[in-house]
């Protein structure tokens, strides 16, 4: 099933044709349901959390990096796993939380599922802890970001002896900025460091981002007048306050979002550099880019499972497939979905002349063959 879903994501009945397509010896339907029961009973998933370490190695994980996103279900009634929540798809239907834990260069080390009304905060430390506790781990950093920042998370890590950086969220214009900007502008990649007890904030100004914020800032201004205008319908927008029914600009926060613009938090309890803090943070596009190959390469949304063991049993074999797909794209250097468009037409096949078998040997393209060579070292 881990194969199926890396050539061509489909249901788990529909695998059982990917898998004929390929050759593979016929399953028939009740091994493959027999098989996902088996995968939930005998912890599948630990065991192939444990490879995923195993093949990391002990010394080169030097970032466990965290984040989560929502997997939706084609269906209208929750229980009490399957729940509406915050959906990352903004959708309504009932979901689950899936925090993902992988290391600095994007490869998965474990896989954990929450009730879909979670808050996201919550699901840091049980899935941290679950992951260090199982591999003896004591001194590894995790990065994490804002949405996982709470005072008790960041408590809890700093006692249990683990380093961590977070990114911060800015609800208000931090005082060392302020008392800067009274007397100039901040510069391009410039660090403003503010101290704490046990820890430090550092912001960091990018033009290039205040750029952004600005241009995103005009266009949410722009909408909130056409709203006060009646140029389109009221809707939830941000520079938009109701005071005794009477609708007008929030001219306050206005002004501290363009204060802010370009500026960006990172809290850490680590002893280095500002900017190897700030470098380990912008690894957190690794989670990012797995989970995009989750759900789009991968299609391990949405779920029509029922009951928690076949859904658990389902992103057991997405965790595999993640591993799998991650481990050729790094010898390869092609993505997964190249790799498999390269592969997937070269086939060998067996012609009978005569009562004689004969086997027809696959041609094998260059690009195909370079792709084979780097696999060699074994796969």
């Amino acid at each position: 099933m881990c194969l199926a879903r890396i050539v061509e994501p489909t249901s788990k009945l529909d695998s059982l044709r990917v898998l004929d397509d390929l050759g593979i010896d016929s399953i028939d339907r009740n091994q493959l349901y027999r098989s996902l029961v088996k995968a939930s009973k005998l912890d599948y998933r630990k065991a192939i959390s444990q490879a995923c370490f195993e093949h990391v190695g002990r010394t080169g994980l030097a970032l466990v990096l965290y984040d989560v996103t929502s997997l939706y279900f084609e269906v209208q009634k929750e229980d009490e796993y399957r729940k509406p929540g915050m959906s990352k798809e903004r959708r309504l239907e009932p979901q689950i939380i899936i925090g993902l834990l992988v290391d600095q260069n994007g490869f998965p080390l474990g896989l954990h599922s929450f009730e879909g009304n979670k808050a996201e905060t919550k699901t840091l430390l049980p899935a941290i802890q679950d992951f260090l506790e199982k591999n003896g781990l004591t001194k590894t950093t995790i990065v994490a970001d804002a949405a996982m920042m709470s005072a008790s998370n960041l408590a809890a890590l700093a006692e249990a002896g683990y380093t961590y950086i977070v990114g911060s969220r800015l609800h208000k214009v931090p005082y060392d900025i302020a008392e800067y900007q009274k007397t100039g502008e901040l510069g391009d990649q410039q660090i403003v460091v503010e101290k704490k007890e046990g820890y430090r904030v550092i912001y960091q100004y990018r033009a290039k981002r205040a750029a952004l914020d600005l241009r995103n800032i005009e266009k949410q201004v722009a909408k909130a007048k056409k709203v006060l205008n009646g140029q389109i319908p009221t809707t939830k927008t941000k520079f938009l306050s109701v005071v005794a029914k009477k609708k007008q600009l929030n001219q306050k926060l206005i002004d501290k979002a363009i204060t802010l613009a370009g500026v960006k938090g990172y809290v850490t309890n680590l002893d280095i550099p500002d900017e190897q803090v700030i470098a380990y943070y912008h690894q957190l596009f690794q989670v990012e880019a797995t989970f995009r190959m989750a759900k789009s390469d991968l299609k391990a949304r949405p779920i029509y499972h029922r009951k928690r063991d076949a859904i658990e049993a389902h992103l057991t074999i997405v965790l595999a497939a993640l591993a799998i797909s991650r481990n050729i794209e790094h010898q390869t250097r092609v993505s997964i979905k190249q790799f498999v468009k390269l592969l997937r037409p070269i086939r060998s096949s067996i012609v009978i002349f005569n009562k004689n078998e004969i086997l027809a040997e696959p041609i094998v393209p260059e690009p195909v063959s370079k792709v084979l060579i780097s696999l060699s070292r074994g796969h």
